[in-house]
């Protein structure tokens, strides 16, 4: 593990990283013992020094593919800051990020607490309403040749989301049959289902309230959880148009978009 004033330093490479536009290059080229408890800690470390509200949390990695890519056996988290609301209907400006891309996601929004020995029967209980979710990730390492290691420290590439407006009870769909469709400028670019993520999204979201509470987290009510995409990460052009569709036997979970400035 590495010492406080080491992390201090990592911490504050990935600040200047983000507040320049400047991707460094990956943190184990430099750092080869860095592990995922120093990255999480990293992560905290920027975390706290934005002072302001943290609202939800992100889960990466939930799908084989990109675990087996990382060899890794779980996926990973982030935090969700207030900065990072993204409302539909006002263009972002893609200059303020490094190398974004939009991910479709089915969100959780929690009406209680989650327990740190959950499971998914208290995901179900615990949540309030389904809303679809576009989650805006970056990467503040070059070219995205990230690591385990090096995403977890970078926020678990976290960098926006927006929320549709629509709220569906969890209990009254299938939550490992929810379809999703992207759109961009117009155009369907690609489909999912969320059983893509860990086999029922409800899982991650059991997964992610018993991993942060290692480190003394709780998911409260309120919170806003993106349990991993439903569909591959997809690049972000100046002018881009993105909009993802819902859909369920039972209920319509509708859409959310997000856009972004020339």
């Amino acid at each position: 593990m590495l010492a406080a004033d080491a992390r201090a330093e990592v911490a504050q490479r990935l600040w200047d990283a983000e507040r320049d536009r400047a991707p460094i290059p990956p943190l184990v080229e430099t750092i080869p013992r860095l592990d995922a408890v120093d990255a999480y800690e990293i992560q905290l470390l920027n975390v706290r020094r934005r002072d302001e509200p943290v609202v939800g949390h992100k889960v990466g990695l939930t799908s084989p593919v990109m675990q087996q890519m990382m060899g890794v056996s779980e996926p990973d988290y982030g935090h969700l800051l207030a900065s990072m609301r993204l409302p539909e209907g006002e263009p972002v400006d893609p200059r303020r990020y490094c190398v974004p891309r939009v991910e479709v996601e089915v969100g959780f929004l929690l009406g209680t607490d989650l327990p740190a020995e959950c499971t998914e029967a208290d995901v179900l209980a615990g949540t309030e309403a389904l809303v679809p979710a576009i989650e805006l990730i970056d990467s503040r390492i070059a070219d995205w040749r990230i690591s385990l290691v090096d995403t977890i420290a970078d926020n678990a590439s976290s960098a926006g989301f927006a929320l549709g407006a629509t709220r569906i009870d969890p209990g009254s769909v299938d939550l490992k049959r929810i379809g999703a469709v992207l759109w961009r400028n117009g155009e369907a670019i690609e489909h999912g289902r969320s059983d893509a993520v860990l086999g029922n999204p409800a899982t991650a979201v059991a997964w992610l309230a018993r991993k942060v509470a290692a480190f003394g987290v709780r998911l409260r009510a309120g919170n806003v959880v993106l349990p991993g995409s439903c569909t591959r990460a997809i690049d972000v052009s100046p002018g881009d148009e993105f909009r993802a569709d819902f859909r369920c036997e039972g209920a319509e979970l509708g859409s959310v978009s997000v856009s972004f400035g020339s």
